[in-house]
């Protein structure tokens, strides 16, 4: 890719089951000039596709190598299980792990769920990838523990799933190379926490405007009343305390009332 290419869009990965559509049509809206470009990739390739510079971002599984890349936790998934719809788990709401005790529990090479001890019997031989592993449970080889988004993303009719309780969860973060922090990649941070197109955090922001000579705190000086001097204004200020303070006579010339006559 080079460089021109580089810098006519903005580059986003992200990984099977996360859909970024409600960010990309933001993006789409603040920045029509610099379109964004989307390419899915394994979970387990997004991090180094990062650091070997094809995406300017990505929208990638935990945990990730926080020592050179950047991220920023969106949310955790409801991990569940995947069985045929006459699965005996489909009559409950949700599973535990010591209800598939008696099940194959499929384990595909590209699961994002990190196991110390996978539940139910473990299978001949581990499925390729998730896809390949939701056919053997179409098959009736056995049942899939997945997050909730993979699930949806390959869902069938003929399958459907249960929230599985005490098992490990998959979070998804924005990530990018803690080296190439641009102001797109700001951009983008504020666009998934919600910030409105106004806002300039994490952006330098410009200077503010001097303020013209000789304002005073309220702004612009006032402009004197046409035909009426500076001597004429301190002459009415006299003249209006002069009739404040003759209203009703002087002191001395007040007339107090008569006396009576004994």
């Amino acid at each position: 890719m080079t460089g021109s290419e580089e810098s006519s869009s903005f580059r986003l990965v992200y990984v099977p089951g996360v859909m970024p559509d409600k960010w990309v049509r933001v993006w789409n809206e603040r920045h029509p000039d610099l379109p964004l470009a989307l390419t899915q990739v394994p979970a387990g390739a997004a991090a180094g596709r990062l650091l070997e510079g094809d995406a300017d971002a990505g929208l990638v599984r935990l945990p990730v190598d926080r020592t050179v890349l950047s991220a920023i936790p969106l949310y955790t998934e409801q991990t569940v299980v995947v069985v045929p719809q006459d699965h005996l788990v489909t009559a409950v709401d949700e599973v535990s792990p010591e209800d598939l005790s008696d099940d194959i529990v499929l384990h595909p090479l590209d699961d994002v769920l990190d196991w110390e001890n996978l539940p139910g019997r473990p299978a001949f031989e581990r499925p390729a990838t998730t896809a390949d592993a939701v056919e053997l449970v179409a098959a009736g080889i056995g049942v899939l523990i997945v997050p909730l988004s993979l699930a949806r993303l390959h869902h069938r009719k003929d399958l459907t799933h249960r929230p599985l309780k005490e098992a490990p969860e998959s979070s998804v973060a924005l990530a990018w190379p803690e080296a190439a922090t641009t102001d797109q990649v700001e951009d983008f941070i504020g666009i998934v926490r919600g910030r409105t197109v106004n806002s300039t955090r994490g952006r330098t922001q410009p200077p503010a405007p001097e303020k013209p000579t000789g304002a005073g705190r309220g702004g612009a000086r006032r402009k004197p009343v046409p035909g009426k001097s500076a001597a004429a204004k301190r002459a009415g200020k006299g003249g209006q305390s002069a009739g404040r303070s003759g209203r009703g006579g002087s002191k001395g010339d007040r007339q107090g009332k008569p006396r009576r006559r004994s």
